[in-house]
């Protein structure tokens, strides 16, 4: 006969194992979490954004062979690049990180695109992993257009090649060389059948880089190819592999847009001075927003754009008077055709309704085109 179970026994067992569950428990919420989780990308032209505010694309567009990228917090590395294309020809992709808009595809609060004349500075820097066992460049892509326009092909193409490995070449022919930022360069000139190419090649390998965008830009005005009153809309950086690919990374990438200046980009400085108004109309669940943006600088401001978070709960449901970039968090607008520009002095009006749980609040922070504004 198998004797029964003893019930002080059991009790405690039951007891210990409540006490080891929720020790368990505790451990886990008190258990610091990883700062941020790597993204695998392999569709052609998947993306994600890193640090909040950069986005990272795998942009494979001229084979079907498989691509597959790492987003890390602090760039990304080519995992798997199958495949070639002839290197007299146009690369088989552009994986890579940018601060701007491509295709559509904004990195989250940037100020871009921005009129070049209100561009103070543009610093950038970038750190670069290479490979021997693949054909490829490492390059900067800077993207201008006559228009802040957000989707695809811009007028202007400047690259910046830290590296080349194998026989390829910018697209063109050089043209000459050129001290830019401090470096001689090979300048080569062009046009891909889309759009004029302006090339700088460093004679010898560069592996990180610190330097302003707006050198390169000048270098555009200065050779016809941009006027100061065409947008900067992008800056990206990244690889063009014809061959393999693999092992190759960005290991660190920052880019920063300083807008305000009112002169043109071979003349660069001023600042913008901005005071926003935030008037709500507020119910159970509902909200309307009327934002005003002042102007009380010396410069006008070209391509306003008005960047701050919505507290967590709220999101929006439409707009008038500006495009809202995301519809909840970190919100960016961006004046339409017919209100882009505020005068110095002036100001512009935008709204939006929206929904909202828990407590009502507003926004805490405003910046204009990059600029911290005064709340009213």
């Amino acid at each position: 006969m198998r004797p029964s179970s003893h019930p002080a026994r059991a009790t405690r067992g039951l007891f210990g194992a409540l006490l080891t569950l929720v020790a368990l428990v505790a451990a886990l919420l008190t258990a610091t979490p990883p700062a941020y989780a790597d993204t695998s990308l392999c569709e052609a032209f998947g993306s994600t954004t890193i640090q909040g505010r950069y986005v990272v694309q795998n942009n494979r567009w001229g084979t079907d062979a498989t691509q597959c990228i790492t987003a890390t917090d602090t760039g990304f590395r080519i995992d798997q690049a199958d495949g070639s294309v002839p290197t007299n020809g146009a690369p088989k992709s552009y994986p890579s990180v940018f601060n701007g808009c491509h295709y559509t595809n904004c990195s989250p609060g940037t100020n871009l695109p921005a009129r070049l004349s209100s561009i103070s500075g543009a610093p950038t820097s970038i750190s670069y992993n290479y490979v021997g066992n693949a054909v490829y460049d490492a390059a900067y892509d800077i993207w201008l257009d006559p228009t802040p326009r957000t989707d695809g092909v811009n007028r202007t193409e400047i690259m910046v090649w830290f590296n080349k490995v194998g026989s390829v070449q910018p697209v063109g022919s050089q043209v000459g060389t050129a001290t830019v930022a401090g470096r001689t360069w090979q300048v080569w000139s062009g046009n891909n059948g889309s759009n004029d190419v302006l090339s700088f090649v460093a004679p010898s390998t560069i592996t990180s880089w610190s330097f302003d965008v707006m050198d390169f830009v000048r270098q555009a005005v200065s050779r016809g190819l941009a006027q100061s009153s065409w947008y900067l809309t992008s800056v990206q950086a990244g690889f063009e592999p014809w061959q393999n690919g693999a092992g190759l990374a960005v290991t660190s990438f920052s880019s920063t847009v300083n807008t305000g200046g009112g002169g043109d980009p071979t003349d660069p400085g001023g600042s913008t001075a901005c005071k926003v108004t935030y008037g709500t109309n507020v119910w159970q669940g509902g909200f309307t927003a009327d934002v005003t943006v002042a102007n009380s600088g010396t410069a006008p401001v070209e391509g306003w754009k008005l960047a701050f978070t919505l507290p967590s709960g709220q999101r929006v449901a439409n707009a008038w008077n500006a495009t809202l970039s995301s519809s909840s968090g970190a919100v960016t607008a961006s004046g339409l055709a017919h209100n882009t520009r505020i005068a110095a002095g002036g100001s512009q009006t935008f709204g939006f309704q929206g929904t909202y749980s828990g407590t009502f609040a507003e926004p805490s922070a405003f910046s204009l085109n990059g600029t911290a504004c005064a709340i009213a």
